[in-house]
């Protein structure tokens, strides 16, 4: 005790301030980013840069030094090669983190809590001049074109943890999260699809922030992911919703009525300069047609998780949820299951379940868009190349391949025909794309 209120009283006598040590760093790999946390014993005045060929950001830490275990942390991820320090002649420690590509880095310094002390975090992201045009992965040719955007919405988050499981007290927002995650890497490896995600941590985010951010990303569904919660236990399924009538009465009139809105995009045209009987034609037109859309994705996914477990309603249904309220974007909403039924909270608990239904979710959104692509996509490019030909008499698979331009090896591979005498009168060939 004397030798504490000895060190207080030299620090402000003389204004001396003790060197932080640093305890430790953590890793955490978000889909959009990186964060470290470096743990230290008081908070670390630091300047961050970086360096280039090859590519280095530097943290200084100024009076500052590694704790005994500090070394010894391996760090790797998407984004980092490695981590090296050193001290230098000045009291500061240099921080080297090496890393695989150049990113846009974000610090702040975080005061001590109930688990953790003093922590500065470090937040990597990828610089945006090092991004390039994601391309279909079968083709060179999609330069043209763009993926399929699906914004993929964790349901509740930070204060707001949802519905509660009644035997391991299982969060919504962390299992809604972890599935949200899941579904996002399934989608992200389809050729010509892309989820983002509208929270990628355990923060809060209001219900029109998350539209909001889908349409930030031109995104051309919002899928937004809960799990159930009622008083009676034994209710369980999985159920997938779509915006009723009445919300959408509702949303129109606000969008009518709000200044803001109105001078938003409704389908790509801005109702700020037009007026009330024209703006409103065009919010119906567009809702009309978004309605539609939600109504077929949410009708794909709704079959998809029939085949994983029980569904609760024998339909989609409809409500009024105010995530589902983008008068231009598609939007759905799935309930995974009952998180108050204790087989249900379990199984939600479940990595291979979580897996199952993500998939299935992935699936119906799948099925969807190869049916029905939004103009401009890869998607769309590949089913416009899908060209049939029937065949008639006195065809011949020379003259069918002269006629599109095509070899005929591509239509022997492509329709599985190992000679002239497998085509018959009616057929129906594939013609592949140049």
């Amino acid at each position: 005790m004397r030798k504490a209120l000895l060190l207080m009283m030299l620090t402000l006598l003389s204004g001396w301030v003790p060197a932080a040590e640093l305890e430790g760093v953590r890793l955490w790999t978000a889909p959009d980013h990186t964060r470290l946390v470096f743990d230290t014993s008081a908070p670390a005045e630091h300047k961050v840069f970086a360096l280039r060929n090859p590519e280095r950001l530097v943290i200084d830490f100024r009076d500052a030094r590694p704790g005994k275990r500090f070394g010894e942390v391996r760090i790797n991820d998407k984004h980092l090669g490695g981590m090296r320090h050193a001290e230098r002649p000045d009291g500061s420690l240099r921080v080297v983190l090496d890393l695989k590509t150049a990113v846009r880095p974000k610090t702040f310094q975080l005061q001590p809590n109930e688990s953790y002390g003093h922590r500065l975090v470090v937040d990597l992201y990828p610089d945006e001049a090092t991004r390039t045009l994601r391309v279909a992965k079968s083709t060179s040719e999609i330069e043209r074109s763009r993926d399929v955007v699906i914004a993929v919405d964790a349901g509740h988050g930070g204060e707001d943890p949802g519905a509660s499981g009644s035997r391991y007290r299982t969060k919504e927002k962390q299992v809604t999260l972890a599935m949200a995650e899941r579904l996002k890497r399934l989608i992200d490896a389809q050729p010509g699809m892309t989820a983002v995600l509208t929270r990628t941590g355990d923060y809060y985010l209001s219900l029109r922030k998350r539209i909001a951010l889908a349409r930030k990303h031109r995104a051309d569904l919002f899928v937004s992911l809960h799990a159930d919660a009622f008083r009676d236990r034994r209710v369980r399924g999985s159920s997938v919703y779509v915006l009723s009538r009445r919300g959408a009465s509702s949303e129109a009139a606000r969008w009518l009525a709000s200044k803001e809105n109105a001078a938003d995009l409704v389908g790509g045209v801005s109702l700020d300069d037009k007026d009330d009987v024209l703006a409103s034609v065009l919010l119906d037109l567009s809702q009309s047609a978004t309605q539609h859309a939600s109504l077929g994705a949410a009708d794909k996914v709704y079959k998809e998780l029939r085949q994983v477990g029980k569904v609760h309603g024998k339909r989609v249904q409809q409500a009024g949820f105010v995530v589902l309220k983008s008068p231009d974007i598609p939007s759905i909403l799935v309930e995974t299951g009952f998180i108050s039924n204790p087989g249900e909270e379990q199984n939600l608990r479940d990595p291979q379940y979580q897996e199952r239904m993500a998939r299935a979710v992935m699936e119906g959104i799948k099925i969807y868009f190869e049916s029905s692509p939004p103009p401009g996509t890869w998607l769309a490019e590949q089913r416009r190349k899908v060209r049939k030909h029937v065949i008639e008499r006195g065809d011949t698979l020379s003259e069918i391949a002269d006629r599109y331009q095509v070899s005929i090896a591509q239509l022997r591979q492509t329709n599985d025909i190992r000679s002239d005498n497998r085509i018959r009168i009616g057929q129906v060939l594939v013609i592949p794309g140049t």
